[in-house]
């Protein structure tokens, strides 16, 4: 038999995702569908929290006070705006003392209390117009949205001479998660057209262009069935919805984009549609497993920190880009099967030209020759260019998220900027220090004497016994998260007292929640930077490209963090982009950024390198090999940044700043690391290396032989040594590689 007569060769998986690939859809088709019905309603069952450390002072101090002192942590406020007349005026006081009264008797609320009832001077406007009630809704999150839902409607408005607003906690959390389920659905009916119009541009066939978009469909459906049975077991946040759907369209579309564009391959060097897909799983099917791993990896890296919050983007992000990669390397190619040849049609670039642009590609081949013969300058000045930007990040303060998350227009934020601006103190924003043990009324005295000592306390509130626990409450003079606050947790907790103290309030929770981080965070970086580089090992066999990827990865997201404190914390931008800068970062935030980006920056890089590796494998020119890399992905990774920069501005739209701040930094992560770092960066680092580029110790080599994972083909008979192509490459001029020509403008994949 000739090898011309020889059957087309397909390994095991070929067979298992090709041999009935109508039941394979009509199964997945079903499946979609009861993922949509076990998802429903997910995001009501999801918090709006989840910064703290469950196992910090701070959170057994504020249990404890729940159980002991069910009245002393409001987290409703109503307040009272009297107009033009007094608080003190006897008409307002009397409506005032009304309000109390029916708040108290509501179903779910205990301990409530007024400045009409008090007289407490942090319950009064200093300009004596607004006073606040304050009062505690119990249950868990879920309840306490339910309750201040009936609620709220009756006591928000005017009510004879006053007019009342609703906020905080509750209140801020509670619309914090509407306002985010609302404009998810925007982002989605943003992303999804805008994404489909970007893909029948970069495909040029309309069927071609519908299958990534199918993708990503099924790994959100697929996601969110699977954040559902977790809200069973586990708190889940619901801004981790918001990365389900950037990463689900983001990465299945990169996935699909791999695939279709090596199946399109094959098919045009004359391989039959079963062939093309044997072939494409054996090569861009293991590249898309391995890039899946390693952004799995990156955001498995929040499993080691302590806060639900973080947890949550976790157990999304590992959920939906493995199914998308299933989706992609079990759907895609049944589908592939089927259509065959007809994955071309419905060309729609016909309407728009004449004629077929000449030597696609070629624009990256001459980018990378440019690049590689003035390495040192490019690589010099691109990394001067990303420390410069990444500069303003070394003046990042960290903060906690409140109400200026919120528009500046939402009632909770309304009501909080009142009392941050007219109140003294900072009511509700306070600390508060239980003491536990027994002591004597002489012993409290004093221990709350030299508390009110202390430089930062404006004034001391308590004690409140119940038995052989109390608890005072500590208004710090500045605001409630500020430095001055967080020097004061650490001074409430080192001041003698001869019972057993522990601080909670927002800034000991801020305090706690830091050094969690700063413990865990050199764990978390440990487990990404030693897994990323064995699977990169495994990649390339080589021991220094490893270490390249990790660092020119870290220095691709400089100008995230960036921009992220010149932007969101200075307040930069803030007009036109539509928030309020609170003046801070929250804490999680840039470890969230950062486990996200990197993922994504190791993702394109595993598309560049694994085709630099393809060619070096066959011809052992390193030059050669990084060109023809660059030539045959950069077009490919540029279309694939520009689409998940579109889906992650779309959730940067949203009115909520630390979702804002997230899809806007990593759409900028992104798009700097497509254009800047894999287009410019590594090839000149390559260059700068050479042949040592490949380089590992005999012991390690005969590892990567055995375990080794590799793109490339059997060398073909008319393949010659060093000349660039194989002889399943389309020719030059009918490259499908070319997606943004020499002036910017995104091509079509053939």
């Amino acid at each position: 038999m000739t090898e011309v007569d020889k059957p087309p060769r397909t390994g095991g998986w070929t067979k298992l995702v090709t041999a009935r690939p109508r039941l394979s859809l009509f199964a997945a088709l079903v499946l979609t569908v009861l993922a949509v019905l076990a998802g429903s309603g997910v995001a009501d069952r999801m918090g709006a929290g989840g910064w703290e450390d469950p196992d910090a002072e701070s959170t057994y101090a504020t249990k404890a006070l729940e159980r002991q002192f069910p009245d002393s942590q409001p987290n409703l406020l109503l307040l009272v705006d009297a107009g033009s007349a007094s608080v003190d005026d006897p008409a307002v006081a009397a409506e005032a003392e009304r309000l109390t009264e029916r708040l108290a008797g509501g179903k779910g609320v205990t301990g409530v209390g007024s400045y009409w009832a008090t007289g407490a001077p942090a319950l009064r406007a200093e300009d004596g117009h607004e006073a606040l009630i304050a009062a505690r809704i119990t249950g868990d999150e879920k309840a306490m949205g339910e309750t201040l839902d009936r609620l709220a409607p009756s006591f928000r408005g005017a009510h004879g001479p006053v007019e009342v607003t609703i906020g905080g906690p509750v209140a801020v959390r509670h619309e914090m998660q509407t306002i985010i389920q609302e404009d998810l659905t925007r982002a989605e009916l943003i992303a999804l057209p805008v994404t489909l119009v970007l893909l029948v541009m970069v495909f040029g066939s309309a069927v071609a262009a519908l299958l990534p978009l199918g993708i990503g469909i099924v790994a959100i459906l697929g996601t969110n069935a699977v954040l559902r049975g977790l809200t069973e077991f586990t708190d889940v946040s619901v801004f981790a919805m918001n990365l389900t759907t950037a990463l689900g369209l983001g990465l299945a579309i990169d996935y699909a984009l791999f695939i279709v564009r090596r199946f399109r391959e094959e098919l045009s060097a004359g391989a039959d549609p079963l062939t093309a897909v044997g072939t494409t799983l054996r090569t861009a099917g293991r590249t898309v497993l391995f890039s899946a791993l390693t952004v799995a990896v990156s955001l498995a890296a929040m499993l080691l920190f302590p806060q639900y919050f973080l947890r949550s983007f976790a157990y999304a992000g590992i959920a939906v880009v493995l199914l998308a990669a299933a989706a992609a390397l079990i759907l895609l190619p049944a589908a592939l099967v089927l259509l065959g040849e007809r994955v071309n049609s419905w060309d729609l670039r016909r309407l728009f030209r004449r004629e077929r642009p000449a030597r696609e590609g070629t624009a990256w081949a001459r980018a990378a020759t440019l690049v590689m013969r003035r390495a040192p300058f490019f690589a010099l000045g691109t990394t001067a260019v990303l420390v410069l930007l990444g500069l303003p990040f070394l003046g990042v303060k960290f903060g906690t998220a409140d109400d200026r998350q919120l528009p500046s227009t939402a009632e909770s934020h309304v009501v909080q900027q009142h009392i941050r601006d007219g109140f003294p103190g900072s009511p509700g924003g306070g600390l508060e220090v239980l003491a536990e043990g027994r002591a004597s009324e002489a012993q409290y005295a004093a221990y709350k004497e030299r508390i009110a000592e202390l430089p930062e306390v404006l004034r001391v509130d308590g004690p409140l016994v119940n038995g052989e626990a109390a608890y005072f409450t500590v208004q710090p003079k500045g605001e409630a998260v500020d430095d001055a606050a967080q020097r004061l947790v650490g001074e409430l907790r080192s001041t003698d007292a001869p019972f057993d103290t522990s601080v909670t309030g927002t800034a000991a929770v801020l305090v706690d929640s830091k050094d969690a981080i700063a413990e865990q965070l050199p764990w978390a970086a440990a487990f990404i930077v030693i897994v990323t580089l064995l699977l990169v090992f495994l990649l390339t066999g080589s021991v220094l490209i490893p270490i390249q990827a990790v660092v020119l990865n870290a220095l691709s997201l400089t100008a995230m963090f960036g921009a992220v404190v010149w932007v969101f914390q200075d307040g930069h931008l803030s007009g036109p982009l539509g928030f309020t800068s609170p003046g801070s970062i929250e804490t999680t935030l840039p470890v969230l950024m950062f486990c996200v980006a990197f993922g994504l920056s190791m993702d394109y890089g595993v598309f560049l390198l694994s085709r630099i590796k393809e060619e070096y494998d066959t011809t052992g020119d390193h030059n050669e090999a990084v060109r023809h890399g660059l030539q045959r992905t950069g077009g490919l990774i540029t279309a694939a940044a520009v689409i998940l920069a579109v889906v992650m501005v779309a959730i940067g739209t949203s009115r909520v700043t630390n979702t804002k701040m997230l899809g806007l930094g990593i759409a900028l992560a992104v798009v700097m690391d497509a254009m800047i770092v894999r287009s410019l960066l590594v090839p000149a680092v390559m260059k700068l290396t050479g042949r040592a580029t490949w380089w590992a110790p005999g012991p390690l080599r005969r590892f990567h032989d055995r375990f080794g994972l590799s793109e490339a083909e059997e060398q073909r008979p008319d393949r010659g040594a060093g000349n660039g192509a194989t002889s399943h490459d389309v020719p030059a001029d009918e490259n499908d590689d070319g997606m943004a020509d020499a002036s910017g403008g995104i091509r079509a994949i053939r």
